[in-house]
């Protein structure tokens, strides 16, 4: 069954490449994944799982950063325009994406859930030659959204791991739930999937990542230690607009707000009892060089080793921008648009995960644990199930990366692809019997 399991795969590994591009060139934005759901959910209705989209997936008053009603109403007529059928839309309509697939074996057996994120990122992608999706043809289609952080990789594992389970179905036990989650960027998406109730009852969770730490191709690691905690706002500050020459006295300068923000978050003390960071991601101000500019917009995001950790540079942040707010008396709103939990993954599962993936002629070399210092929102989902008595991990999948995550030109080494499909897919035997 072990040598079934990796000849199967083979088979499949063209198709897997064949998903990855095609997703690739159709990225779309965090709870704007109308095409990518469509596509995934009617695959897997196709072989047999209970397909559940819309409000059935999600959780509508636990998403977080929910996008602009102008911006989904485009991405719901590009959907439509792209062959996604009105009734497909209807269901997910008011950014309500992703797709839960379950599979109940109808034998005696534990309850297993895998997640994997389908968003993308805006970020114009690369065209220049040394980018393998453009010189092979397969770059991003719509112009600043791309995968620049492995997702269209995570999604085709996904798809690849629900044709394993509908082809070997009658020799697996227990029950499959596969979470193809929106919104993970910004930490948004995935309380709004616990909120909703399906990680109840998971004995065991699995989630992972495809190019971190500088591991190579067939090397995986069964654990991770290091993620952080973090929270997202949008800030908006409002001013009065004035003649920069005649009456710069009447204005209230919110340019000058963002920007005195900008620089003094980063002025935050580092915390003694752990990792701590921030993050101005984005800044938008003004109207013109002669007008006192009466609105500036800002992206941030703290983090922390720990809760507390990252309450502390929560409480600071506020203060900084509270303060600056005042200095230029102007007014401001802060939205929390999203957050990610402290978590820790299970050491009792890596035994398990050690003695079915070296039985893999794809994994070459497994890490019992990897270190990381970035933020996840698998963290509720293995949170969830974890009070819930059961255990939880996060894998790592190694290759190499031509430029950084979240880069105009990320890419990765299609052959992960196979290996962490095939890692998943013996742990599923695994830890389902």
């Amino acid at each position: 069954m072990i040598d079934a399991f990796d000849s199967f795969i083979q088979k499949l590994e063209p198709q897997l490449r064949t998903w990855r591009r095609e997703l690739h060139q159709q990225p779309e934005l965090g709870f704007l994944e109308y095409q990518t759901t469509y596509k995934v959910a009617k695959e897997l209705e196709e072989l047999g799982f209970t397909i559940h989209v819309g409000k059935e997936a999600v959780q509508s008053d636990s998403r977080y950063g929910v996008p602009l009603e102008h911006e989904i109403q485009e991405a719901e007529r590009q959907a439509l325009e792209n062959g996604v059928p009105e009734d497909w839309i209807d269901a997910m309509q008011g950014s309500h994406t992703g797709v839960v697939a379950k599979w109940d074996t109808g034998r005696e057996g534990p309850h297993l859930a895998f997640r994997f994120d389908i968003d993308a990122l805006p970020i114009l992608e690369s065209n220049e030659p040394e980018h393998k999706p453009h010189t092979d043809h397969f770059r991003s289609t719509q112009n600043g959204i791309m995968h620049a952080c492995g997702h269209d990789g995570h999604t085709t594992i996904g798809l690849g791991l629900a044709h394993l389970i509908a082809h070997f179905q009658s020799q697996l036990t227990g029950t499959f739930t596969l979470l193809f989650q929106p919104a993970e960027e910004g930490g948004r998406g995935a309380k709004a999937m616990v909120d909703k109730g399906w990680l109840e009852g998971v004995d065991q969770f699995y989630s992972g990542h495809i190019g971190i730490n500088s591991l190579p191709v067939g090397t995986i690691a069964a654990s991770t230690e290091g993620f952080l905690a973090s929270a997202k706002w949008n800030v908006t500050f409002s001013g009065q607009s004035s003649h920069a020459g005649m009456k710069p006295e009447d204005g209230r300068n919110a340019l000058l707000a963002a920007a005195t923000t900008a620089t003094q978050l980063h002025a935050i003390p580092r915390h003694s009892e752990g990792i701590s960071r921030v993050n101005v991601g984005k800044l938008v101000a003004g109207n013109g060089r002669n007008i006192i500019a009466d609105s500036g917009y800002l992206e941030i995001e703290t983090r922390g080793q720990t809760k507390a950790i990252n309450e502390f540079m929560q409480k600071e942040a506020k203060r900084i921008i509270q303060s600056s707010a005042s200095m230029y008396d102007v007014k401001v709103d802060i939205e929390f648009v999203g957050e990610t939990e402290k978590m820790t993954c299970d050491r009792a599962l890596i035994p398990l995960i050690q003695e079915q993936c070296q039985q893999s002629a794809w994994v070459n070399h497994i890490d019992p644990v990897a270190y990381v210092s970035g933020s996840e929102d698998a963290s509720f989902m293995m949170n969830a199930v974890q009070a819930n008595g059961g255990k939880a991990t996060y894998m790592l999948f190694g290759t190499h990366l031509p430029s950084n995550h979240h880069s105009p030109a990320f890419d990765f080494e299609e052959e992960v692809i196979p290996v962490a499909l095939a890692a998943y897919a013996h742990v599923l035997r695994g830890g389902s019997s």
